[in-house]
C-alpha cells in the first residue's frame, strides 16, 4: 500500500458547476478543482456522469477539461471522462482529451444498447488504441445495463494502456479474484463501499461525496495506507450521514452540487434537465449532514 498508484489514490468525479442559466461556469470549476487538490486530492475526474456528461456538449467538455488542467494539472492527475455507448464518438473524446493535456481517460461500459462481451472487448481496445493515455475502465452495470465478464477483463487487461478499473459493481468476491488475475489497479466507485474495497485490495477510490469533504477523505486514505485500520473504520463511520445524504436521497450530482453550493465552493447548484436542483427539503438534509462533518 505504500507505493502510490499511477492515477492517484484519492479522486473525485467532480461536478460541472453551472450558472443559474445552465451555462458551464469555468471559474467555479477551477476554484473547486483547486480546493480539492489543496485539501489532498491526488486526482480529479472531469466530465464523468457526476459531471453531467450526458448533457454537456463536446465543446463544453473540452473547455472544462482545459480549464481544470490549467488550474491544477501540474499538481494532480486529471482523468477525462471519455466513454459513451458510441465507440466512434468515444474514440474522438479520447483523442480530444490527449490533445487537451489530460493524464488519463475514464471509459464507462457502453450503456443502453447492451453489446455482447465481444463488443465490449472491441470497444475498450479501440479506446486504448486511440491515444497514448492510460485507461480506467468503469464497470457500473446498474447504470449501463451490462456487466463486464471475467473473460472480458482478462482480455482487455492484456493491453498495456488499460491500467485500472473503477468498480461500482458491488461484488467484492469477484473484485478480489479479478485484481489477482489481471493485475489492474482497482478503485472503489461506490462511496459506501470504499472501506470494503480497501480491505479487499483496492488502491484508491473515485468518489462523489469526497468532493464535499476532501480533507476527511484524505485522512481516511492515509489511515488505510499506514495500516491504521481502527482510525480508517472510525472515519468511514463518521461519513455515514453525508454519504447517505449525497448518494441515497436522489441523484448524486444533484446533492453534491447542493452541498458544494451550501459550502460556497460553487456559485450555483444549477443542473441540466433531466436533472433538477435539490428541493428545499433535500437542501435541509444536506445542511444537517454537513454539520456532522464540520
Amino acid at each position: 500500500m505504500a507505493d502510490a498508484p499511477r492515477l492517484g489514490r484519492v479522486l473525485s468525479a467532480m461536478v460541472t458547476p453551472m450558472r443559474a442559466d445552465g451555462s458551464v461556469d469555468l471559474d467555479s470549476a477551477q476554484r473547486l478543482a483547486t480546493h480539492l487538490v489543496d485539501q489532498g486530492h491526488d486526482g480529479i475526474v472531469v466530465s464523468g456522469t457526476t459531471g453531467e456528461s450526458p448533457t454537456t456538449t463536446a465543446t463544453e467538455k473540452e473547455e472544462l477539461l482545459r480549464a481544470v488542467i490549467a488550474a491544477v494539472g501540474d499538481r494532480a492527475v486529471i482523468v477525462a471522462g471519455a466513454g459513451s455507448n458510441d465507440t466512434a464518438k468515444s474514440v474522438e473524446s479520447v483523442q480530444m482529451a490527449e490533445k487537451a493535456g489530460a493524464h488519463a481517460v475514464l471509459a464507462v461500459t457502453p450503456y443502453y444498447n447492451k453489446p455482447p462481451q465481444s463488443g465490449l472487448v472491441a470497444h475498450f481496445l479501440a479506446l486504448a488504441d486511440a491515444s497514448d493515455l492510460p485507461v480506467m475502465v468503469y464497470d457500473i452495470p446498474g447504470r449501463s445495463g451490462i456487466a463486464i465478464a471475467r473473460e472480458t477483463y482478462l482480455r482487455i487487461a492484456e493491453h498495456d494502456r488499460i491500467v485500472a478499473v473503477k468498480d461500482a459493481r458491488g461484488d467484492l468476491w469477484l473484485a478480489g479474484q479479478l485484481m489477482e488475475a489481471t493485475g489492474l489497479d482497482w478503485y472503489s466507485g461506490d462511496d459506501a463501499m470504499n472501506l470494503a474495497h480497501f480491505v479487499n485490495g483496492a488502491v484508491g477510490f473515485v468518489g462523489v461525496t469526497s468532493q464535499t469533504c476532501p480533507a476527511i477523505y484524505r485522512r481516511f486514505a492515509d489511515a488505510v495506507v499506514e495500516g491504521r485500520w481502527d482510525d480508517a473504520r472510525g472515519i468511514h463511520r463518521s461519513l455515514h450521514t453525508i454519504v447517505d445524504a449525497v448518494m441515497y436521497v436522489t441523484q448524486g450530482a444533484i446533492m453534491a452540487k447542493a452541498a458544494l453550493a451550501e459550502q460556497g465552493l460553487i456559485g450555483s447548484a444549477a443542473t441540466r434537465l433531466p436533472l433538477v436542483e435539490a428541493t428545499d427539503e433535500q437542501r435541509g438534509l444536506i445542511r444537517a449532514a454537513l454539520a456532522t462533518i464540520a
